[in-house]
């Protein structure tokens, strides 16, 4: 899917966050002094949350948003984000991560939620590498946004507990550049 393509397709609010992780792998020190703050974004604030790989291939939560635990119906922190998902979803989550976790670069899930009464939810989560972490799998860390697509009243205040992926939207390889070498021959 081409960048513009994606562009269009998110949620603005999945946008800004983007937009600023873009600036800041750019340009890390002039986006911390002239960049937007957080207070500029407050409503995203409570729905952010921050992984850890840990060494098993697993992904903890290392801190979760205020507003996730109501939504969720528990406290993520210190929980695998993988037992949000079951079956196939599980091993796709899984390999996606791992994706956004070695091309170094943004991925969106689009999916939906239900309540254990069936009430659903479309939802859209935003996965971003928070460092480089060639070959120490332990210490990669993700930025994350979790977000309703609306409908979040249909839910009728029940929490969303079961999760099942629609859509994989993986972070864009990275072009290496051509592989050609210069050769000359004096003969």
């Amino acid at each position: 899917m081409p960048p513009a393509m994606i562009d269009r397709s998110i949620h603005p609010n999945t946008r800004v966050l983007l937009d600023a992780w873009r600036r800041m792998n750019a340009s890390p020190q002039t986006h911390a002094l002239s960049g937007p703050s957080a207070r500029d974004h407050a409503h995203l604030l409570d729905r952010i949350f921050v992984l850890e790989g840990l060494p098993d291939s697993n992904w903890r939560v290392r801190s979760a948003g205020e507003n996730l635990p109501d939504l969720l119906g528990r406290d993520l922190t210190n929980h695998s984000f993988l037992e949000l998902w079951t079956g196939p979803d599980r091993a796709m989550m899984a390999s996606f991560l791992d994706a956004v976790r070695l091309e170094g670069a943004p991925g969106v899930v689009r999916g939906r939620g239900e309540t254990i009464t069936g009430q659903r939810v479309e939802l859209e989560i935003t996965l971003m590498p928070l460092e480089t972490t060639q070959g120490r799998p332990a210490h990669a860390r993700m930025l994350g946004l979790y977000q309703t697509l609306g409908g979040e009243g249909m839910l009728g205040g029940r929490p969303i507990w079961r999760h099942r992926i629609a859509m994989l939207v993986p972070p864009l390889r990275r072009n290496p550049g051509p592989a050609l070498q210069l050769v000359a021959s004096n003969r």
